[in-house]
Order: structure tokens, then sequence, then C-alpha cells
């Protein structure tokens, strides 16, 4: 491998750090909806549809807010890891590597974005419920309760310094669960961590509707998480790490 071939694959790892795996092994079948094909046929970025409609999540979050964070958030990071990987190759291209690192930490801060939005939406429903089985298990494991996580899911995510996210994650080294706080969309994070259920508290998230109040935003998520999403991720993450 020449340098130029190890800096693009260097440059596409890094684009998954938050979860430590890339595009590809995220399309695997982690969880076999749509919205979890971050690329297409040919390794271009996409945003695929949003899995009900914008009013779904009525009231505890409201369809204006749904639909500027989709489209204008969620599908600018999917536009701005495309034009990212577009000027790595670039560089390669011309074999001008000056700007490649700026390229590289563009597409890791774009592309970590399009990978938690993307579970994001999935990890939200309209209705109460309550994890059980496997999923259950492991958090009294990991935690002593559901509800000791859930107070430090809910810490983690409402004092985070500026912009990120709070995310329920599984770590196959430790073969645990872990909570994380996570800046912006990328630092912070765990190395081999795969998020199964995460806050996002960007202010564009709540704003319109919760004002300042991220705390209670992250209040009313609690009510409406998907546990059976988030448990259909933690199978899938068990057999991806096998």
């Amino acid at each position: 491998m020449d340098r130029s071939e190890f800096i693009q694959s260097a440059a596409l790892w890094t684009a998954g750090s938050v979860s430590s795996i890339n595009a590809t092994s995220f399309n695997q079948n982690l969880v076999s909806n749509d919205m979890d094909k971050l690329v297409d046929a040919q390794g271009n970025y996409v945003l695929q549809s949003l899995p009900y409609q914008e009013s779904f999540l009525e009231p505890y979050m409201d369809a204006e807010t749904v639909h500027l964070h989709y489209t204008f958030h969620h599908g600018g990071a999917v536009k701005g890891a495309n034009k990212d990987l577009q000027m790595i190759k670039k560089a390669l291209d011309e074999n001008n590597l000056e700007t490649v690192d700026y390229w590289t930490k563009k597409l890791t801060l774009h592309f970590s974005s399009h990978i938690l939005h993307s579970i994001f939406w999935t990890n939200l429903t309209n209705k109460k419920l309550s994890p059980t089985g496997d999923l259950l298990a492991r958090i009294e494991k990991s935690f002593g309760s559901l509800d000791r996580m859930l107070a430090l899911l809910a810490e983690t995510s409402k004092n985070l310094d500026g912009n990120g996210w709070g995310i329920l994650a599984y770590q196959p080294y430790s073969n645990s669960l872990v909570v994380l706080q996570c800046e912006n969309h990328e630092k912070l994070t765990q190395w081999g961590c795969i998020p199964l259920l995460v806050i996002d508290v960007w202010e564009h998230a709540y704003y319109l509707k919760y004002k300042n109040k991220r705390a209670d935003f992250v209040d009313t998520m609690f009510q409406i998480i998907d546990w059976d999403n988030v448990a259909q991720r933690l199978s899938s993450a068990l057999k991806l790490t096998r």
C-alpha cells in the first residue's frame, strides 16, 4: 500500500470513529430498517426517508422541528460528508495532500452526525414502552437497574457542555453496556462502542418547542423511546461482534 492509498483508507476509517465501524459494517444488518442504509451501491452517503410522518412524534416533538432537523441538519451532514469524501479523493488524484487533514476532520464530523441521526430517528416512537428480555437484563447487570441507567443517561445528556449527544452503547471488549457523553458528533467516544440509544441535545433538536429547557426535552424523550428498536440494535451488535 503506497502513501496515497494509506491516507485514503485512514480517512474512511476515521469517518466512522463514533462507533469504530465504517459505513459498510454499519450496513451489514446492524438493524434491518432502511434508515441504517447509510450509503448507496456506489458508496455515496444517502439520506433515507424518515420511518414515519413528520407529525408522528407530536406532541413530544413538534412536526416543524422534525422537518427542520431531518431536512437541514441531518440532510446537511449527508451532503457535507459526500463533499468531504470528494475533496479527499480529489486531493489524492492530484497528489496534493496539503488540505487532506482538514477534509478528513470534516468527514469525521459529518459522517458521525449521519450515523447518530440515523439511530436517533429510529430510537423514537409516539408511545411509552419499556425494555424487556436480554436488553433489560444487561441494563441491570451494567448499571444496577433501569432507573439508575436512565438517571445516568439523563445527567450525561443534560449537562453536556455545548452541543452533542448522550449515548447508551454496547462495549464488546467488556461485553457490557456503557453511557457516553459525546461532544459535537464525534468527540469523547470510546473505540469499539456501538451506539444503541442516542439522545440528541444539539439546540436544533429542541429549541423551537422547549426553548432553552434542555432538561425538559431530555425527560420528554425518555417517554417515547422505542425500546424494541434499542433491543434489536443490541441483538444485531452482539451478532456483529461475535
